[in-house]
């Protein structure tokens, strides 16, 4: 049978994200493309730095260990990428000489990539380019705007992903955001009290939390057998996150919406309208 992305959790993520392209980039942004791919052809055999999303691409590639079968793998990252072909073979080299796994990838040549989204199958989608992102989000896919210039991911917890999700709009549908834009605060508690114990149609990132369920529930080593391992190959784990601006009573239909779709998280914080960016 040929090779499926079926079951697989799929991250896409631009080369920009996984390495730092950025000098590269600014060629291209002068409109010089001819320029641009001499550039990349220069230094094809230079491994690129790792960009801002380099570190949660090297955990999510632990969760599979290097000998275990394409078939059984859990999670596949995919670059997809504006960049040209060309391009790609330097994107691939670093990637080997990083001892990043990655094998599949799209490059458009300054296309923009969202269409191919949809067959890969991904679960999410991460892109420095803000159109890109909005064209995914726009195909119902969940997406993400990386800053290249932003401050590298952190390395304070090497062995966890933690992923925090906003909730209406992003978690749940826009249905409450809807009432709240056009009611207020006092309609929005009305609307959601009168429905605590109906569940909150799905939003686009319902998918992406779904999957990250399934790995935090599948077998993991014990403490003994974790002991054993080469840090390499030692086990990632995964911990979520609800973020939300609601607050007591609202924060009854999103729990027991979770409850109803059989997903757990591992915090949440009704935060009532605060800034949710310190969190």
């Amino acid at each position: 049978m040929p090779p499926t992305l079926d079951g697989k959790l799929v991250v896409a993520i631009s080369s920009r994200a996984v390495f730092d392209f950025e000098e590269e980039n600014l060629v291209f942004e002068r409109d010089d493309d001819a320029a641009y791919r001499a550039l990349q052809r220069e230094r094809l055999d230079e491994c690129a730095r790792p960009g801002v999303a380099g570190a949660l691409v090297r955990k999510l590639l632990r969760f599979d260990p290097p000998d275990r079968p394409e078939s059984q793998r859990r999670i596949e990252v995919v670059v997809v990428s504006r960049n040209d072909p060309v391009s790609g073979l330097r994107v691939f080299r670093s990637a080997r000489q990083a001892g990043l796994r990655l094998e599949r990838g799209v490059f458009t040549r300054g296309r923009a990539p969202w269409r191919y989204l949809t067959p890969l199958k991904a679960n999410l989608f991460l892109s420095a380019n803000a159109d890109d992102v909005a064209a995914a989000l726009a195909a119902g896919i969940p997406a993400a705007r990386v800053f290249p210039q932003s401050v590298l991911a952190s390395e304070s917890h090497p062995d966890e992903i933690r992923i925090a999700f906003d909730g209406d709009a992003v978690l749940f549908s826009d249905e409450s955001e809807r009432v709240f834009q056009q009611g207020g605060l006092e309609a929005f508690h009305r609307h959601e009290a009168e429905r605590a114990t109906l569940p909150l149609p799905p939003g686009p990132f319902k998918p992406l939390l779904e999957a990250l369920h399934r790995l935090q529930h599948e077998d993991a080593p014990s403490e003994s057998e974790r002991g054993l391992l080469a840090p390499d190959r030692a086990p990632v784990g995964i911990r979520t996150a609800l973020v939300t601006a609601r607050s007591a009573p609202a924060h009854e239909r999103a729990i027991r919406t979770l409850m109803d779709w059989g997903i757990e998280v591992d915090e949440a914080m009704f935060l009532g309208g605060l800034e949710k960016g310190p969190f």
